[in-house]
């Protein structure tokens, strides 16, 4: 399991490193969580009714925060390993390009894209 782990968190790097100057330099207090499954708990917690979540951007998006934002604790962005193993799978691409797809889709959503934008970019 720690070399999936791993693999997870090298594509998640590669693909923040591969984003362009302007977005990247726009990314602050943001940390990736690595979870195998959301839990039950989780589920309830953010009102999804799936295992197949693929990952969850949980935060202020930027286009939301005010002058007052500051001192929070980081926005968080969850992706879960085995529902995109088994759509990477099931979609026949590679599983490195399934992760990519849904790490940009979550700091679409921390850049405060919506469904639409993001499914207008081809990023869902």
């Amino acid at each position: 399991m720690d070399e999936i782990l791993e693999f997870f968190r090298d594509v998640i790097d590669k693909t923040l490193a591969d984003l362009p100057k302007e977005l990247k330099e726009n990314i602050q207090n943001l940390e990736f969580i690595i979870l195998d499954f959301p839990t039950q708990t989780f589920l309830e917690e953010y009102k999804f009714t799936t295992q197949t979540l693929l990952g969850l951007y949980v935060g202020v998006p930027l286009n939301k925060r005010g002058a007052n934002y500051s001192l929070v604790l980081p926005d968080r962005i969850y992706i879960f390993m085995q529902p995109i193993i088994y759509f990477a799978n099931l979609e026949k691409i590679p599983l490195e390009e399934k992760i990519r797809k849904v790490v940009l889709h979550e700091i679409g959503h921390y850049f405060g894209m919506g469904e639409d934008d993001l499914r207008n970019l081809g990023i869902y």
